[in-house]
């Protein structure tokens, strides 16, 4: 690669991404990305669509060079700062900055140019892993959405009638002109500001799409949580935007707008269930309460003409729920004085991530004790239900263990009181993460809660998100 000696580097965080990113300090004082991914056919892509996009004028990080084997390239810097870091910093409480209303006005300037390079000779045969968001791409999200959030998190539903909306919602969405480039990923993490300056990043999953797609995706970022009234004006300066290029019906438009709106909103919410239940990350749950909260504006709106029964059914059961209580988020980290977080888990799943700043805690191996997951009576059940209480509180070594971590327990949070620190966290792992776990998690949360009215006890059970306690 490049002659130029690298005297520093500096990994740059991953976040829902299997690419890694080094920035490269070289001898000269400049800097470089250097990015690794063994996936040949996503960096094609991505090298197709840069020089294409370069091409017609849309800002894209310059390619410097790339390997032979085609798994490594050098990007320019373009440093830290998206717009929605600049959001994150300039935002003060729920209120949307009028400062970066501009910024996404830019950013709306660029999308039909973006858009409509699918009709500018684009070669969408380079499209990974799909070359277009066709009827089978959108079922694709919809059962993301189906086995990943709607299961994972007990949401009742009748299979064949949610699938028979599945469809019917396919149909509509496909009644619209499917030949633009769709970015897939627009929004506002993806998005660089360099210098004052726009730049589109992580555009490797574009494929033909609908133009509706993409604007729905930025006006409606769950985190971003863009005022109602913001999004309607918004969505009115990208269509005149796109009338600079080509006629708009707008009615016709905003009918199929909200549909798309909806599927992507689903398969955020699918994302979201599959990094945050499934791959226990945290930072996705903490994203699922403002996306929930965008299905409630879209459901009480009345915006999608037609009917879908089942899914409309498992929307209001989805809004119906508390998500900051049910996930035991709250307000943890606005809180005054001690939160512990007891966590239950599966030990096949791995130990749940701690994200507070100290790290402080234990994780106990319940394994050693009997196992009521071996006998048939108790397989449906969960160490919160008397049956398998009974069974296991006729276990001496239960008690035994259980008062041995009750008086761990309690030396830390004593400290901790004195000292004002604020986070501590213990963990219960077994092998399934349903009996024996969730026992001594309730347990140990229930007598903390008693103990000491003073703390605030945050109860999580990662196998059982069903469960909730206050």
């Amino acid at each position: 690669m490049s002659n130029l000696s690298v005297v520093k580097t500096e990994n740059i965080a991953q976040s829902g991404s299997h690419r890694r990113y080094v920035r490269q300090f070289l001898s000269d004082g400049t800097t470089r990305m250097a990015v690794f991914n063994e996936d040949v056919k996503e960096n094609e892509a991505f090298f197709a669509f840069t020089a294409f996009f370069r091409e017609k004028g849309i800002p894209v990080p310059e390619i410097l060079e790339i390997s032979d084997d085609r798994k490594q390239y050098l990007l320019e810097d373009l440093g830290d700062e998206l717009l929605f870091t600049l959001l994150q910093k300039t935002r003060q409480g729920s209120d949307f900055p009028t400062t970066l209303i501009p910024y996404y006005q830019r950013v709306l300037q660029y999308l039909p140019k973006i858009q409509l390079c699918g009709k500018q000779g684009f070669d969408f045969s380079k499209c990974y892993p799909v070359a277009a968001f066709d009827r089978r791409s959108m079922q694709w999200d919809l059962n993301y959405f189906k086995y990943y959030f709607l299961k994972l998190a007990y949401i009742p539903f009748d299979e064949q009638k949610l699938e028979d909306d599945f469809q019917k919602l396919c149909d509509y969405l496909m009644e619209v002109d499917q030949d633009y480039f769709l970015y897939r990923d627009f929004q506002s993490r993806n998005i660089m500001l360099h210098q004052d300056e726009i730049y589109f990043i992580d555009y490797q999953g574009g494929r033909k799409g609908a133009l509706q797609y993409d604007v729905a995706s930025l006006l409606y970022q769950a985190k971003a949580a863009l005022p109602e009234s913001l999004r309607d004006t918004l969505l009115e300066y990208y269509l005149d935007e796109l009338e600079k290029w080509q006629p708009v019906d707008r009615a016709e438009f905003k009918q199929h707008y909200y549909g798309y709106v909806l599927i992507r909103l689903l398969q955020v919410l699918g994302a979201y269930g599959y990094r945050g239940y499934y791959e226990k990350k945290q930072h996705f749950l903490q994203s699922i309460p403002p996306a929930v909260e965008n299905i409630r504006h879209l459901m009480g709106a009345g915006r999608i003409p037609i009917a879908l029964p089942e899914l409309s059914g498992a929307l209001q059961a989805i809004a119906a729920v508390d998500w900051q209580a049910r996930l035991g988020l709250g307000s943890q980290e606005a809180a005054d004085g001690l939160t512990v977080v007891v966590s239950s888990f599966s030990y096949k799943k791995g130990i749940p991530a701690d994200d507070s700043s100290n790290g402080g805690g234990f994780v106990f191996d319940c394994r050693a004790l009997p196992n009521p997951g071996r006998e048939a009576a108790y397989r449906s059940f969960t160490g919160c239900d008397a049956c398998v209480v009974e069974y296991l509180e006729k276990h001496a070594v239960v008690e035994d263990f259980k008062s041995h971590v009750r008086a761990i327990v309690d030396v830390s949070v004593q400290n901790y009181l004195e000292r004002n620190f604020n986070h501590l966290c213990v963990s219960f792992g077994c092998t399934g993460g349903q009996h024996r776990s969730v026992y001594f998690a309730h347990q140990l949360a229930d007598y903390l809660r008693k103990k000491y009215p003073m703390i605030k006890v945050v109860e999580r059970h990662t196998e059982q998100p069903h469960l909730l306690f206050p």
